[in-house]
């Protein structure tokens, strides 16, 4: 087991949270904040366990869902709400054939000394998905540790992360950024291209995505990142080129405007707030370059905006 930990405390018994959590949504803190407040209550250490990689790639790769975030992403956002510890757990087929009560056993009572697992209504582990909260409180009255079962859900929409995905698949920021709380935001290295951008006069910050890793649908957005403290708009293009190209990779390109550093081998964390359109093929390379012209200058007016509305706070 891969262990990332943050301790406030002497170690003790623990309130843990089970699950992936990937892309710590809105459920995901509703889950948080009980196990932080049963921490406090209890004098307990509160401890996350989650999984890496995810345990679908490795239960059914063709079906595996492509993630939000990365696991760095992840271990920041649950420290950031206050976790004591962060316990990353390597999956792979030996602990896909785990039983959900040696799972219990072994992990939860005998290493970390569970006295309370906090879960969302719909956790599932073990072998065969056999685990349920139903069953946590079983084991918990056997190992002596209670089981806070949450409901992740918002009025009648539930907070989930395959709902994040869908609405970023049909790039609806507005649905995702409210099911997440906060902007999606994609994180990557910045990688050398083919330079395309910057001869045209708008050089871009090629973000290398992982290849598991969720994109909002094809097109032109406007948002923000951060280099070195200081805020910046920021124009994506999700795409292909196709004034370019035939038929290539989907890339994402960053134009930050008034940028003139050095960004190679960094890593970017880019804040997606709008779509802006489709991507298309002009006529002509002076058609693309207005209209990328424009792209930028409604960037920019929708950063002064949400800047001036401390929107940046989202992020």
């Amino acid at each position: 087991m891969d262990e990332r930990q943050h301790t406030r405390h002497a170690p003790h018994r623990r309130a843990i949270a089970i699950g992936v959590f990937d892309g710590l949504h809105r459920g995901h803190a509703e889950v948080i904040q009980r196990l932080t407040a049963r921490a406090r209550a209890h004098n307990l250490v509160s401890c996350v366990v989650t999984f890496d990689p995810h345990p679908a790639l490795v239960l059914a790769p063709e079906r595996a869902p492509r993630l939000l975030a990365t696991l760095d992403q992840r271990v920041e956002g649950l420290r950031a709400w206050g976790v004591d510890e962060v316990r990353v757990v390597h999956f792979d087929a030996s602990r896909s054939r785990q039983s959900a009560s040696d799972f219990v056993r072994e992990l939860l009572v005998e290493e970390l000394a569970a006295q309370v697992v906090v879960v969302g209504e719909n956790f599932r582990f073990g072998h065969d998905r056999e685990g349920s909260p139903a069953l946590l409180a079983t084991l918990g009255e056997r190992y002596d540790f209670t089981v806070d079962e949450v409901t992740i859900r918002g009025g009648q929409v539930q907070w989930s992360s395959t709902a994040v995905r869908e609405a970023l698949e049909r790039g609806d920021l507005d649905a995702a950024s409210e099911i997440l709380g906060r902007s999606f935001t994609l994180r990557g290295p910045v990688v050398h291209g083919d330079a395309r951008g910057r001869e045209i006069g708008f050089p871009t910050a090629n973000v290398a995505a992982s290849p598991r890793q969720q994109l909002p649908r094809v097109g032109i957005y406007a948002g923000a990142t951060v280099v070195q403290g200081v805020w910046w708009p920021a124009a994506i293009s999700v795409g292909r080129r196709p004034h370019f190209y035939e038929q290539g990779a989907v890339l994402v390109e960053v134009h930050l405007p008034g940028f003139s550093g050095d960004l190679y081998d960094s890593t970017l964390d880019v804040l997606f707030w709008r779509y802006l359109r489709d991507e298309a093929r002009y006529d002509t390379l002076e058609a693309l370059i207005h209209q990328i012209g424009l792209d930028v200058a409604e960037t920019q007016e929708i950063f002064r905006v949400a800047t001036a509305q401390q929107r940046l706070l989202l992020g």
